[in-house]
């Protein structure tokens, strides 16, 4: 990721979550570290298609909640995990109607990505919110016009 790529995805998270305080840090060529003022939230990788050659991204977030007997991902807890994280009201998590393994990520009305529960570990989860290209170099497009997800998204689907 080069310079302005990075300060593209910092502008977009920005707006995605209405938070100024969002920064992303460059750790590697492919790869960055998303924080929401001084704490580190996850972490941003470069997922290049080389099928048809477009750029994307792929935001990452590794959630533990609760203590060893947690049965099961508490929605509740996950959705308050999200909103303190990205310090906004606006993100909800939403559960899947046909899949148990995953919920729905929004912020307001806008779907955003996908929270995959860890079938070993009822304390874990994963948000991944893929990003492409074309959100960056189109900021009043909405995402949720798109239908194309990332490959790593598409993969754990």
């Amino acid at each position: 990721m080069d310079v302005g790529e990075v300060k593209k995805l910092d502008a977009y998270l920005k707006r995605l979550f209405g938070n100024a305080r969002i920064h992303v840090v460059p750790t590697k060529a492919d790869a960055a570290d998303v924080f929401v003022g001084a704490e580190r939230v996850g972490t941003l990788a470069l997922d290049e298609d080389e099928e048809d050659d477009e750029r994307s991204y792929n935001f990452e977030v590794k959630i533990t909640l609760g203590d060893a007997s947690a049965t099961g991902p508490d929605i509740k807890k996950l959705d308050a995990y999200l909103k303190r994280k990205f310090d906004t009201e606006r993100i909800r998590v939403v559960p899947r109607l046909r899949k148990k393994d995953s919920a729905e990520v929004y912020v307001g009305d806008e779907y955003i990505g996908v929270l995959f529960f860890d079938e070993k570990d009822a304390r874990s989860s994963v948000f991944e919110l893929p990003i492409l290209a074309l959100d960056l170099d189109e900021p009043g497009q909405s995402r949720g016009k798109r239908t194309t997800m990332s490959a790593a998204s598409m993969r754990r689907s």
